[in-house]
């Protein structure tokens, strides 16, 4: 025997209002159309499912029986239309973002937790990655959008950029480096320091090698290499090594009191840290909220980072 689970739905909706018009209104449809639906369920099962001369209305076994059922798939149909609605807002769903490490760990992944606040229902799903990387990840569907700096290296119209912060790249050091106490230190001694190198793949492997064209250097003492953020902080921070690192990355770690950049000018990338998607990607409307997340969160910040980049006396 196949029962009509709209049949069950209704009943449930009588069961708990104790009545047909209440469980009509509770449900959006009409008395007669509900009354019609038990007397058809009651037909199906060949039992009363309500005993007679009874208000409010009284369930026998079977009817409280089958009211459970009812129940259960009202609750289900809610929950679905509430997550179809959910989608469509982008206020539930899943977002998958990758992007590059360094920028991800000091800025991004702060975002993702305010983002979480707003909208608890919506899961992140992060990666990381560079450009050919994240580039790669999203022809093949495997990300949503990635948080990625380009310059002159764009990969082509298929896709969106949308630029969230300016590039700015600075020698950081630990806050009590020797070097500090110059005035203006010289380029012979920026090369008298041990260095991190970047991440492989990284840009900034490009922008140190310019630093090395800049300052008339050949070659760099590297003592440290391939450590995540956290690990190129604690080495900087326990040495007297130095960096190139992404001015924000700096900016954001501040507080902590342990790095800072050294006044050093030099040269700066030709490009922009923003959010990369593929113009052909499904409409995913998570991530859209997210993107405007992101862009708003940026926006602000990026006001704040030039303020304080502002109170930093360069070296010439």
């Amino acid at each position: 025997m196949k029962l009509n689970e709209r049949h069950l739905m209704q009943l449930a909706a009588v069961v708990d209002t104790g009545g047909v018009s209440e469980g009509a209104a509770l449900l959006g449809m009409t008395q007669s159309a509900v009354s019609r639906s038990l007397a058809m369920l009651e037909a199906r099962v060949g039992e009363p499912l309500f005993v007679k001369g009874r208000r409010p209305l009284q369930p026998t076994a079977l009817g409280s029986q089958l009211a459970i059922h009812g129940r259960a798939i009202l609750t289900a149909s809610r929950r679905a239309t509430d997550a179809v609605q959910g989608h469509l807002k982008g206020t539930s769903g899943l977002v998958r973002v990758g992007g590059v490490p360094f920028f991800m760990d000091a800025l991004v992944s702060q975002m993702i937790a305010q983002f979480h606040l707003e909208e608890p229902e919506v899961s992140v799903q992060q990666s990381y990655g560079n450009l050919p990387d994240l580039v790669s990840a999203l022809d093949a569907q495997l990300i949503d959008l990635g948080i990625v700096p380009i310059g002159s290296a764009h990969p082509g119209s298929a896709y969106e950029f949308i630029e969230i912060l300016p590039g700015k790249n600075v020698v950081a050091c630990r806050t009590d480096h020797p070097l500090l106490k110059r005035p203006r230190p010289q380029a012979t001694d920026l090369a008298a320091y041990p260095w991190i190198a970047p991440l492989p793949g990284s840009p900034l492997m490009t922008d140190l090698q310019m630093i090395l064209l800049s300052i008339g250097v050949s070659e760099l003492n590297i003592r440290y290499s391939g450590g995540s953020l956290m690990s190129v902080v604690n080495f900087l921070a326990d040495s007297q090594a130095l960096a190139v690192l992404p001015f924000s990355v700096v900016f954001a770690l501040r507080k902590e009191r342990r790095i800072t950049v050294l006044p050093f000018d030099i040269p700066q990338p030709d490009r922009s840290l923003g959010i990369l998607r593929r113009l052909d990607a499904p409409n995913s409307p998570a991530s859209d909220r997210f993107v405007r997340h992101i862009i708003q969160v940026f926006d602000d910040l990026k006001h704040t980072i030039k303020r304080h980049e502002n109170a930093v006396v360069w070296g010439s």
